[in-house]
C-alpha cells in the first residue's frame, strides 16, 4: 500500500528523487520499475509499479473504442504511458510530454493512493485542496462510509 503525501523537488532536467521509504518499497515490489501516465480527470500523473500497470493495461485495452469517453481514457492512459526505472540514487527522469501535461515544475507532491501514486505540481495540488467541489453528488458507496 502506498500511503501519505510527500513534497519533493524536480531539477531542470526533469529528474526527481523518490523518497527513501517509497524507494525501498518500489525496489522490493517491482525492482524499481514503474509506469507513469496521464490521469484522465485531473492534470496530474499516475505512477504505477510496473506489475500493477500490467494488471490494469488489459482492462484499459478492452474498453469500447466506439465510446468517446472510453476512447479518451485509452488515449490518455496508454498514449502517455512511459516505463521508467529508478537509477542507483532512486531518481527517475520524467519525460517532457508528461511534465507538460501535468504542469510540473520544480515543486511537486507525490500522493499515495493505495496501489499507485499521483504526482502533482505542488501549486495545482494545493489549488485542488482549496477547491469547494459541491457539484457532484456523493456516490452511494460513500454514503455508508464512516471514518
Amino acid at each position: 500500500m502506498f500511503l501519505g503525501s510527500h513534497a519533493i523537488n524536480m531539477d531542470a532536467k526533469g529528474r526527481m528523487a523518490i523518497p527513501t521509504k517509497i524507494r525501498e518499497s518500489l525496489s522490493s515490489f517491482c525492482d524499481g520499475r514503474i509506469v507513469v501516465t496521464a490521469h484522465t480527470e485531473e492534470r496530474c500523473l499516475l505512477v504505477y509499479p510496473e506489475s500493477q500497470w500490467q494488471e490494469i493495461l488489459p482492462k484499459i485495452e478492452s474498453l469500447p473504442s466506439f465510446n468517446k469517453v472510453a476512447r479518451r481514457a485509452q488515449r490518455l492512459l496508454i498514449g502517455y504511458a512511459t516505463p521508467l526505472e529508478m537509477d542507483g540514487n532512486g531518481r527517475i527522469l520524467v519525460p517532457p510530454t508528461l511534465r507538460e501535461y501535468a504542469g510540473l515544475e520544480k515543486k511537486l507532491m507525490l500522493v499515495g493512493q493505495g496501489k499507485k501514486f499521483e504526482l502533482w505540481s505542488e501549486s495545482r495540488w494545493f489549488d485542488w485542496l482549496d477547491e469547494a467541489d459541491g457539484e457532484d453528488a456523493i456516490p452511494e458507496e460513500m454514503q455508508s462510509l464512516s471514518l
